[in-house]
């Protein structure tokens, strides 16, 4: 059986959802309780814990399997074995984040070459701050933050690298992005010598599959409907599909029984095509799994 161990704070409610989707629903006694259970036969313990501790507990051994961010696998130097890109972030699937140099917006300096050395950079990344900052061949003083890093400008640090999705916070803060240090993504992480056990590597795949399965129906759904026999192709044609569309002839009828999983941005707009087109009895259903 697996030790699991998932984020706590910023990636936790969506990566609450998508184990709940996959079927792993994770249950504890309060939204502040550590310790938590999926009832699945594969998994023993799962705990709740900071992103930022999780690569190297992963990595010792204290859990098989850990969800965390790409970011603090490369800040911890963990090794770990990556075993898949979940791509979500706290806001939305299908999205990455950057860590990046920012200013403030009246600085002299638009590239990172440009910036003099000694300067003071506030981070939450220091080990990662360092490599980059050494191959540019750049002195700086950098000082830990735990949190608000922007809020350090310009009485504590001269710039700041942060994660942002948007750039949004940064830009409110009156500070200018001039260079991305790092893309990260979510990952699904193993322990070294776990995934080394046949056994349980076998259990690992069970579980990426089921997660990997639950973020590719995101924002899918299933659009199921029924069309005479004269107006399929030109239903057809504006179908959208993973592969081609499903068709069965009706028993005894001149129907078509049509089905495919599409997009769900942009139904609004499909549906009512479709009916001019000759679409009848039209169904839209979610989809919480789809597997490859």
């Amino acid at each position: 059986m697996l030790k699991l161990v998932i984020p706590k704070g910023s990636l936790e409610n969506t990566t609450l959802d998508i184990l709940s989707d996959a079927d792993l629903t994770v249950r504890r006694s309060g939204d502040r309780e550590y310790h938590a259970q999926i009832e699945d036969p594969r998994i023993d313990q799962v705990r709740i814990l900071r992103p930022q501790e999780i690569p190297k507990y992963v990595e010792d051994g204290f859990f098989d399997m850990g969800i965390t961010g790409y970011d603090w696998i490369c800040e911890s130097g963990a090794e770990v074995v990556e075993l898949a890109d979940l791509p979500y972030t706290k806001m939305a699937v299908g999205t990455i984040v950057r860590l990046v140099l920012a200013v403030p917006g009246s600085c002299p300096y638009s590239r990172p070459e440009e910036l003099p050395d000694g300067i003071r950079v506030s981070t939450e990344y220091p080990n990662i701050v360092k490599r980059y900052f050494e191959r540019l061949g750049k002195n700086v003083a950098i000082y830990l933050s735990y949190g608000a890093t922007e809020a350090k400008v310009p009485e504590i640090a001269d710039a700041i690298v942060e994660l942002t999705e948007t750039g949004g916070t940064l830009r409110k803060h009156g500070l200018l992005i001039i260079d991305t240090v790092l893309e990260s993504t979510t990952r699904l992480i193993a322990n070294r010598q776990s995934y080394e056990d046949r056994e349980k590597r076998a259990l690992m795949e069970e579980i990426r599959l089921l997660i990997l399965g639950a973020l590719n129906a995101r924002g899918k759904v299933l659009i199921k409907f029924n069309v005479l026999e004269r107006d399929l192709e030109k239903v057809v044609e504006i179908l959208p599909s993973l592969k081609a569309p499903t068709l069965s002839r009706l028993f005894n009828q001149d129907y078509y029984a049509v089905e495919s999983v599409v997009e769900k941005k942009g139904i609004n707009v499909l549906i009512p095509e479709l009916v001019k087109r000759g679409a009848q009895d039209i169904i839209e259903l979610p989809i919480s799994k789809i597997v490859d």
